[in-house]
């Protein structure tokens, strides 16, 4: 029996979540995903409901993504999600060194190739052994 995936992504910009949904959508048909614009908004999305991994934006509206991955990464039920971190506007080495040594499990620069993303999803959820996308 194949499970459906569950993805939350934490991003801000409209256009780029709805494009990130239907490229999702098109690799998994039973892809459940949950959006929140805002780290608030994704906190209490994860109060309610653990995902299987997390697309997180460095750049969000109230807090810097990496500081947000901290905070979950102190939370015994949410550290073990891995997360993807995706950016537009930081894209340089040391940004990738500070979101890896945070515990981000891979970063890719907007815009981003969904067949590339879909592959590294599937090692990370693997290797958490977790669900397989």
């Amino acid at each position: 029996m194949n499970m459906p995936m569950n993805v939350l992504i934490v991003d801000d910009d409209k256009n780029f979540i709805d494009t990130l949904e239907d490229g999702l959508k098109l690799k998994s048909v039973d892809a459940e995903i949950r959006v929140a614009k805002s780290a608030r908004e994704a906190l209490d999305l994860l109060a309610a409901a653990v995902p299987a991994i997390i697309i997180l934006d460095i750049q969000l509206p109230d807090m810097h993504g990496v500081e947000f991955l901290r905070v979950i990464r102190e939370s015994a039920r949410l550290k073990k999600i891995p997360v993807i971190f995706i950016s537009a506007r930081y894209t340089e080495p040391a940004d990738r060194s500070e979101a890896m040594l945070a515990g981000a499990g891979a970063f890719f620069s907007k815009p981003v190739d969904v067949e590339e993303l879909w592959k590294e999803m599937q090692y990370l959820l693997e290797r958490a052994g977790g669900q397989k996308a």
